[in-house]
């Protein structure tokens, strides 16, 4: 910002009974007027100027702090998306991986049946082969006696 012009000094001399003009003293005194009101436009354009830039400016970087933040929000927002999607992907893994869990005890079940069933079965038919062989063996008995 440039200082205001300087103003003429007002200088005052008495004047003689010779070189007494009539309103001499008035122009001077409405020209310093004049000097004062002109300077007074020129530094309140000056300030108008000055305080237009400094908005200017102070929105400039109010934009710039907003971006700023923005970057970082709209980071984090672009993140927890992407979280969202790998979390609802891992569930559905989960409940697949559940099901095929439930499906093999289930099958495993079922086969520990089947083998007991077998181990019963071989049991039962060991005993009837033992029973059998007794029979044929009271039978054989009777008729050699």
């Amino acid at each position: 910002m440039s200082s205001p012009t300087p103003h003429p000094v007002a200088r005052t001399r008495v004047p003689s009974s010779s070189d007494a003009e009539p309103g001499g003293l008035e122009a001077s005194l409405l020209q310093v007027v004049h000097d004062h009101h002109h300077s007074s436009l020129r530094l309140r354009e000056l300030t108008e100027k000055a305080k237009k830039e400094a908005i200017k400016n102070a929105a400039r970087v109010s934009d710039l702090l907003v971006d700023a933040v923005n970057g970082g929000v709209e980071e984090c927002f672009v993140n927890e998306k992407r979280i969202e999607l790998e979390t609802r992907a891992l569930a559905a893994t989960i409940a697949r991986f559940m099901k095929q869990t439930d499906q093999w005890l289930a099958s495993t079940h079922a086969f520990n049946t089947a083998v007991k069933e077998i181990g019963d079965f071989e049991n039962w038919m060991k005993t009837m082969e033992f029973d059998c062989k007794s029979i044929v063996t009271a039978i054989h008995n009777i008729h050699q006696e």
